[in-house]
């Protein structure tokens, strides 16, 4: 093999060589333009996530409060009936005559 076919052999593997690497630096920005791609998508959906969550919590923290007041109310009126039974039986108590002993 001469000089000059080991430099034309040299050249073209070296051809080959940059071809390859031409070819890996697009496939490697390939890769991280759809890894880029889908880590904007899985923010977004994790964005509609986190609202949906929120939105559901404050639902809830609604409900509770409605809930809540609810539950007050009818125990203020419970307290109430409560009183007017005390009160009623007192007045019932008050106007029976005492009771005769027996001996």
């Amino acid at each position: 093999m001469t000089t000059e076919e080991r430099f034309e052999r040299i050249e073209h593997v070296t051809a080959g060589i940059a071809e390859e690497r031409r070819k890996d630096r697009q496939e490697y920005k390939e890769l991280w333009r759809d890894t880029q791609r889908q880590i904007h998508e899985l923010a977004l959906e994790t964005r509609l996530r986190f609202d949906q969550i929120g939105d559901r919590l404050e639902q809830v923290g609604n409900r509770i409060d409605r809930l809540a007041a609810e539950s007050r109310a009818q125990d203020k009126a419970l307290g109430e009936r409560i009183d007017q039974m005390v009160s009623a039986i007192g007045q019932i108590l008050t106007k029976q005559p005492p009771a005769a002993e027996d001996n």
